[in-house]
């Protein structure tokens, strides 16, 4: 006697896929922060290799010349972050010593870093001035953003231990009309920052890596990623707040960079818009969890955290005040 073969199929029911769905959804939650670790940790690594390019090139640039490169060229100061001035920066200088002799040899120095004839080169995107994890540096043109066709930068030379206008008696090692050797630099080229990082998605108004501004030096006088270090500071900043002031916060203060007419001095227009105090400088930042990538006046590059105390990370940022600087 001849049995039939059952024609039932195996497969799976609806319950069993439903549970292998889930069980594969709960694989890919675990895993996809690991995955953004990782690829967090290349972009630090890449953005620390720029910097260790930026230190070498100043190094590169102090052998031949003596000195380090001027912060920002112009024939006065305080610096007023606008597109008036000649300004160029120190990034200007050391395009010889980053591959990028072509672009320097365009420069109409005549002219300043706004000329026409420089408007070519101002629009010319490095890599090398661009972190990884904030991609803001090739971005086309937004409202209230950067101008076509001006190339941006994500490192900041350090002008200054304190929140202060970019002029000729600052601390740091980059700054208006500056010629610091190492024998300048007395508290020791290891103590000392040289580069730093600063955001880009969040500016206002950026001037481009050609601009000896805001757009290429910053200060010490906030910790790294601190919103008192943001163009027009936080919005909600207690009494308890070092800097909250307004002058601190990158808001016009009384009498500086205020059109006249402005309602009640304080930095406000009337109807309430907030004007920017174009001699606000601000401090570093970055897209980095937790603090920014500097390079130190020797060349070496190092991640200084969001919650350095705020005594130590001023005395970096002073090439010459004759302090200890703690562990940091």
């Amino acid at each position: 006697m001849k049995f039939m073969r059952s024609a039932r199929r195996c497969g799976f029911t609806l319950v069993e896929l439903l549970v292998v769905i889930a069980i594969i959804g709960i694989l890919i939650a675990l895993l996809l922060p690991a995955v953004q670790a990782a690829r967090e940790a290349a972009r630090r690594s890449a953005c620390a290799n720029n910097l260790a390019q930026l230190g070498i090139a100043l190094h590169n640039y102090e052998l031949s010349h003596e000195v380090l490169p001027p912060g920002v060229v112009d024939a006065k100061g305080p610096i007023r972050s606008e597109p008036v001035g000649y300004h160029m920066s120190w990034l200007v200088q050391i395009l010889p010593y980053i591959e990028e002799g072509n672009a320097f040899r365009l420069i109409n120095f005549s002219q300043g870093a706004y000329g026409k004839a420089n408007a070519r080169v101002r629009g010319h995107g490095v890599y090398l001035f661009a972190c990884p994890s904030d991609g803001g540096a090739f971005r086309g043109p937004r409202e209230g953003g950067p101008p076509e066709g001006v190339a941006l930068s994500n490192y900041a030379g350090c002008h200054h231990d304190l929140e202060a206008p970019i002029d000729k008696d600052n601390h740091g090692v980059l700054f208006l009309n500056s010629r610091i050797s190492q024998r300048d630099i007395t508290d020791g080229t290891s103590y000392t920052l040289a580069v730093g990082e600063k955001r880009l998605r969040d500016e206002p108004q950026d001037l481009g890596w050609m601009s000896g501004t805001r757009a290429t030096l910053r200060n010490t006088g906030s910790p790294p990623n601190s919103r008192l270090g943001m163009p027009m500071g936080p919005a909600g900043a207690g009494p308890g707040d070092e800097g909250a002031g307004m002058g601190g916060m990158g808001m016009a203060a009384p009498g500086e960079g205020m059109p006249p007419g402005a309602a009640g001095g304080m930095g406000m227009q009337p109807g309430g818009a907030a004007i920017p105090n174009v001699l606000f400088v601000g401090g570093f930042s970055s897209f980095h969890p937790g603090g920014a990538n500097f390079t130190l006046a020797d060349g070496s590059v190092r991640f200084i955290s969001e919650t350095v105390a705020v005594p130590t990370y001023q005395h970096l940022g002073n090439r010459a005040d004759g302090q200890l600087v703690e562990a940091y």
